[in-house]
This record gives structure tokens, C-alpha cells and sequence, in this order.
């Protein structure tokens, strides 16, 4: 895991909040300028009743948020009926447009028969395991056993770290606890997945470096997303994973791009 500490900003490079956000975005300026009609619109409002993720504090108490409206496509439409390109698909998760016919009338189908049924206690229901069916007749170079469905992927890493820790358990290997990491990269928000981020760039170094029997496991993107969409060298992978079965350590791939 890694742990990050905040070095110590000179007082004189610090900027009270206005400042901060005047500066942060033209747009936003704008957006603030003509407030009136923005979310409550009362005089002098100074934020919204939402505590938003990825968000700064003062930007939270300071400026009106962007509210999306409406999707067409890979579109989306603010409040004002201003047009914006959804290039990033949502957070990579609308790769056939926010409102995809099809999307909209399976989900609309699915609505008017069952809303909502948990997987818990062996209990689940026919799209969950005729999706899982179709997920892994996809994989034919290399079968996979099981598909596990979360609500994100932060929830999806959180849940690989159980796995490993659970693997490592029953091989009576407790030890192996520690995770290792590329820098830049990103594999969630919550807590055990945010932790996941980058080391140092010699990995058998850092492997001995650690402890080779405290080492669980090894994460990357096979593309790169947040960290710039940024594809490995070719044979990276390939140079990666004898380092990994030299030490017995698994490798995860968070494929999200």
C-alpha cells in the first residue's frame, strides 16, 4: 500500500478561496456570474447541498457545480442547453452514449419485470448469470472460471485484494500482504483501491527490496486511463510476468480502457 504525505505549502504562495476560485476556470466564472437560475438560486448562495467526490472543499462551498441534463449520443447538455463531447464516456462506462435505444429499452424491460434481486446466500437471478455465461465464453485463450459483478471499479479491485489475501491464506502464506503498483496509475476511490498506486519503476528490485514472501500481488492497467491513455512498450508485459512467477506473486489486470 502506499501512503502519501502533504509537504508544506510556503505561506506566500497560499491564495484565500475566492482567489482560488476565480482562478480554477473561466467556465466556471461564468457559471458563477449567472448563478440566479443555477440549482436554488437564492442571493448569495455559496454551494449546494451535495458533497461530491473528487471534488476540492472550497470548490464544494465557493461555485455552483456543472449540472448535465441530458445525453444524445456521445453528447451531453447542460442546464443553459450548452452542448459538451462526453469524451471520457461518463467515467468509461457509457461507450455506446448516454442513451443508447437499445440500452433503454433492456433496462426499461428489465424495470417492468424485477428492479432489484441480491446474489447473496447462493441466490441470484437469469440476466446476472446469463451475462456471467456470455463473459466468459468470451475469454477462449485462457478460460476463466468465474465472473463477480460489483457496482464499480474501485468495488472490483477492493474485492481482487479479499481474493488474493484469501488465496494466500489458504496456501498458509500469510505474510504476503503487499501489493505492487505502477506510477500514475489509478484503480480506484475507496479506500483499499485508492491505496493501490504507483512505486518505484524496477520491479525485481522493489520485489527483493520488500521481501519477496510479503508480496501478494502485482496491478496494473494493461492501457494506462487516468494516468494520460498510455499504452505499455510491447514487450512490457511479457518481461513482466516471468519476474512474477519467479516469486510466486499474482498478477491482476484492471482492465478498464
Amino acid at each position: 500500500m502506499k501512503y502519501v504525505t502533504a509537504s508544506r505549502i510556503p505561506e506566500n504562495h497560499v491564495l484565500p478561496v475566492s482567489s482560488l476560485a476565480r482562478q480554477y476556470s473561466t467556465e466556471a466564472s461564468v457559471q458563477k456570474e449567472d448563478s440566479a437560475t443555477d440549482v436554488k438560486g437564492s442571493q448569495g448562495f455559496k454551494g449546494h447541498d451535495m458533497l461530491a467526490p473528487f471534488t476540492a472543499g472550497w470548490q464544494s462551498t465557493d461555485l455552483h457545480p456543472l449540472v448535465i441534463e441530458k445525453s444524445e449520443g456521445s453528447y451531453v447538455y447542460d442546464t443553459k442547453g450548452r452542448k459538451y463531447l462526453d469524451a471520457l464516456a461518463g467515467l468509461w462506462c457509457t461507450a455506446l452514449g448516454g442513451n443508447e435505444p437499445r440500452l433503454v429499452a433492456a433496462a426499461t424491460s428489465q424495470l417492468n419485470t424485477l428492479p432489484f434481486y441480491h446474489s447473496f446466500w447462493n441466490r441470484t437471478t437469469k440476466p446476472s448469470l446469463d451475462l456471467a455465461k456470455e463473459l466468459l465464453e468470451t475469454f477462449t485463450a485462457s478460460k476463466m472460471a468465474k465472473a463477480f459483478f460489483t457496482n464499480s471499479g474501485s468495488e472490483a479491485n477492493d474485492t481482487q485484494v479479499k481474493l488474493v489475501w484469501y488465496y494466500n491464506n489458504a496456501l498458509g502464506r500469510p505474510n504476503k500482504k503487499k501489493f505492487i503498483a505502477r506510477a500514475k496509475s489509478y484503480h480506484g476511490s475507496t479506500l483499499i483501491s485508492a491505496s493501490l498506486s504507483g512505486l518505484a519503476n524496477n520491479l525485481e528490485d522493489l520485489i527483493l527490496k520488500e521481501g519477496p514472501d510479503t508480496i501478494a500481488a502485482f496491478i496494473a492497467e494493461p492501457v494506462m486511463g487516468a494516468g494520460g491513455v498510455i499504452p505499455p512498450p510491447a514487450t512490457y508485459f511479457d518481461k513482466i510476468q516471468p519476474i512474477l512467477k519467479k516469486y510466486d506473486i499474482l498478477f491482476i489486470a484492471d482492465e478498464v480502457t
